[in-house]
């Protein structure tokens, strides 16, 4: 079938799905942006780019995701809260009401790749009746050329219907929005939810399962590159920095939030990006700025005045968690390819609301893997009068919610692959200095990037180390652009006793949370804290 045809009833009934009206297979940009608007799923905004609305859910609906249960998977997946199981009954029967509402409507379908890497790359079909939905996977997801659609065939396919609710009485789901994966068949079915990044964290998810069991590493992390090919990778969570920091001018982009890790070296899984864009300023991220304004980038829960169609990006209105989709084309500094080498050096990142963390810390190996498996930041909550309180967060591996595996298996995966390329490993604080919220402040992007380029450009090799008494980190005595007073956490606080309490109560925290891990762990990694 060839690019940008349209055709009726056909192609589809390997999946299940007959007597469909139109269907839109990998249509181009241009052609989903006329049919957003016919179908009123959006407005262009003043400078191109397309703004929409998801209604109830403005982030993934973490308790709706499911995986079914079935021999194939069943003694890989990591079973648990995250990993909820689901009756192979109940997804048959879900999937098949979702074949018959198919019927009569107009389809959208991408026919792409996930992973950068030809060797190790999926072939993903994405189904939906969304247009946007359609536009979103052609960012998100790399894009197969001409040629390659002639021969694409899917060895995963998504079916997304966000007009699609199930009946949680007779469906088994929490609610009428789900998330459930099959490895068996191949095949995520979303429904109930018009958020698009259910479409790419579920294949994430499956990226995830699927790549450690053939000994590549797949992370939820950014990446970049140095002019003469230096690579580092970034692993954070949500609002630490992980997008900013990784689109830095001096450096090429590989990718902002998931990638592989293999033979070879790094990969991304995607072909777009999918940034966080609340308050988001010309001045303290540019390129990112640029492509909210182009034409091409979706922009989801973006306000938008009706009449000029300008938009707003410090309006938080519908939702804190705002998203621009573009293709990694929009970037200037792109690694086209989306691979890079082994890399030099990988930093952690978080968003210590707390206040206690050092902005820098160079890691061993055992506290690379500590750091790794708790996966900490903390966020702030905000409530009446300005008064807030940091509420910490442990996400293993720095993402959790994707992780179908056991933890071991990906930090047994990054510690092979750290000690065999002799790889460099930092944590860096975004968040708080000098106190939390109300009485320190956060830390400066500026600061963060000097901290991290000077990590990077080996200036921190040659600088000098403290190690901190509490957490037992080695902290840069000095760094170019930084003051001092900030490198040492504790020297930042005007109340040192309230910085004794504070840090002893996240270490508290952080041995609570590791306590899962200590029978899987060397010695030396379970008593790092």
């Amino acid at each position: 079938m060839k690019l940008n045809e349209i055709t009726r009833g056909t192609g589809l009934e390997g999946h299940g799905i007959h007597n469909a009206n139109l269907i839109y297979w990998t249509p181009p940009t241009a052609v989903l942006y006329e049919q957003v608007v016919r179908r009123g799923e959006g407005l262009i905004s003043h400078l191109g780019a397309l703004t929409v609305k998801t209604g109830h859910y403005t982030g993934r609906a973490a308790n709706e995701k499911f995986i079914v249960d079935e021999p194939s998977s069943r003694d890989w997946v990591n079973w648990g809260k995250v990993n909820r199981a689901f009756s192979p009954e109940k997804f048959d029967a879900l999937y098949d009401r979702m074949t018959h509402y198919m019927q009569g409507r107009d389809l959208f379908v991408q026919d792409c790749y996930a992973g950068a890497s030809p060797e190790h790359r999926l072939q993903v079909r994405v189904i939906t009746e969304r247009a946007w939905h359609s536009l979103f996977a052609r960012n998100m997801f790399v894009r197969a050329t001409p040629e390659e659609l002639e021969t694409h065939q899917p060895e995963f396919t998504v079916i997304d219907l966000p007009s699609f609710h199930a009946i949680p009485k007779s469906d088994g789901t929490n609610s009428e929005a789900f998330i459930i994966l099959n490895f068996a068949r191949k095949m995520v079915i979303i429904g109930g939810t018009s958020y698009a990044g259910e479409i790419k964290k579920s294949i994430f998810t499956v990226l995830n399962y699927l790549l450690p069991q053939k000994k590549v590493m797949s992370m939820h992390c950014s990446a970049n590159a140095s002019e003469s090919g230096e690579v580092a990778v970034f692993f954070g969570l949500s609002g630490t920095g992980k997008t900013t920091l990784s689109a830095a001018p001096n450096r090429r982009l590989i990718g902002d939030d998931e990638h592989g890790w293999d033979d070879r070296g790094v990969f991304n899984f995607e072909g777009g990006c999918y940034a966080k864009v609340i308050n988001l300023s010309r001045e303290s991220e540019p390129e990112i700025y640029e492509c909210t304004r182009k034409f091409g980038t979706i922009l989801e829960n973006v306000a938008i005045d009706t009449i000029s169609r300008r938009i707003d990006l410090d309006d938080a209105s519908f939702t804190e968690n705002t998203r621009a989709s573009y293709p990694l084309t929009h970037i200037p500094n792109i690694i086209r390819e989306g691979l890079g080498s082994h890399p030099n050096h990988v930093i952690m990142l978080t968003c210590d609301a707390f206040g206690v963390l050092p902005p820098i810390a160079k890691l061993t190996p055992d506290q690379a893997m500590y750091h790794f498996l708790s996966g900490y930041t903390a966020k702030v909550a905000g409530t009446e009068a300005g008064v807030t309180e940091p509420q910490a967060t442990f996400s293993t591996c720095f993402g959790a919610p994707f992780m179908a595996l056991r933890p071991s298996v990906y930090a047994q995966l990054l510690g092979e692959k750290i000690s065999k390329h002799q790889v460099h490993c930092w944590l860096v604080n975004t968040g708080w200095s000098g106190g939390g919220p109300g009485v320190g402040s956060r830390m400066k992007i500026g600061y963060s990037r000097a901290l991290v380029n000077a990590a990077l450009d080996g200036t921190l090799a040659a600088a000098e180390y403290q190690t901190d008494p509490v957490f037992g980190l080695n902290i840069p005595m000095a760094c170019p652009g930084v003051p001092q007073e900030v490198l040492s956490p504790r020297n930042a606080w005007a109340d040192k006793s309230a910085y004794d309490a504070a840090a002893q109560r996240l270490v508290e925290m952080f041995r609570k949370n590791f306590e899962q891990f200590k029978a899987n762990v060397t010695p030396e990694v379970a008593t790092v804290l």
